[in-house]
């Protein structure tokens, strides 16, 4: 199934996490490290789709580079991947 979702739409935390499958705590220290901007409803953070799929792009990149070292470093070492 595949959600359209406008790229200025705010996403809560929760759905924030939801969307990164990540939890809702580990997104809130991303969020305080700087690493995803957001803004402030009252006292709720809220996250713009826009900025949390250029992190998601980023972090899949990053992600997609170590799984290509670890592959490399078992072929190194004849570990069979």
């Amino acid at each position: 199934m595949r959600l359209f979702v406008p790229v200025h739409a705010e996403l809560t935390t929760q759905q924030a996490a939801d969307l990164l499958n990540v939890s809702r705590p580990y997104l809130i220290s991303l969020i305080d490290e700087g690493k995803l901007p957001f803004r402030l409803v009252g006292t709720h953070r809220r996250v713009k789709m826009a900025d949390l799929l250029a992190y998601k792009e980023i972090d899949d990149k990053r992600r997609a580079e170590a799984l290509e070292e670890l592959a490399a470093e078992a072929q190194k070492h004849g570990l069979g991947y």
